[in-house]
């Protein structure tokens, strides 16, 4: 895969699929309706609900433009189709241990899909290239504002076909 792709797994085009008809179908009439409505009570220029209801329109079609050229731009990787399953490529769940011992559980997502704090982090992520095509008992070196940090790959899992 070359750095300027955009992959994710077919999971997280899901969510994004789904985050965009939520923004288009639920949250932007549910708002359209009450900027109209407020329309309709006279002076705009005082009415709260008209002001705050066309900020929050504004910020949803910013959303909805920011979804649709993600999705646009993403090529969906399904990480049980792996070539070579005892390296870590994309998709990939790699359990680490650092210098102290440490063990950590990994999974290499999308950069649209990462979540460090529930083990996902994304492609481009130095530690997820520094991990990349990582085999168990490899050592990698990943450069961290507070110094250069090494890691032991113990493990290297994907999802079941």
């Amino acid at each position: 895969m070359s750095p300027k792709e955009n992959p994710i797994t077919p999971a997280g085009l899901a969510a994004l699929r789904a985050r965009y008809d939520h923004l288009l179908g639920t949250e932007r009439p549910e708002i359209v309706a009450i900027v109209s409505w407020a329309a309709g009570n006279g002076d705009r220029s005082e009415n709260g609900d008209y002001i705050y209801g066309r900020k929050r329109m504004r910020e949803i079609d910013r959303e909805l433009a920011w979804v649709a050229k993600r999705m646009k731009a993403a090529r969906a990787v399904d990480p049980a189709q792996a070539p070579d399953k005892t390296r870590a490529w994309f998709g990939a769940t790699v359990t680490i241990s650092d210098d102290d011992g440490a063990e950590h559980t990994l999974t290499l997502v999308g950069d649209d899909e990462q979540d460090p704090s529930a083990g996902r982090i994304g492609w481009n992520a130095p530690l997820a290239r520094a991990l990349r095509g990582a085999a168990v008992g490899d050592l990698r070196t990943v450069r961290l504002p507070a110094g250069e940090k090494e890691w032991e790959v113990l493990a290297v899992e994907y999802p079941a076909p």
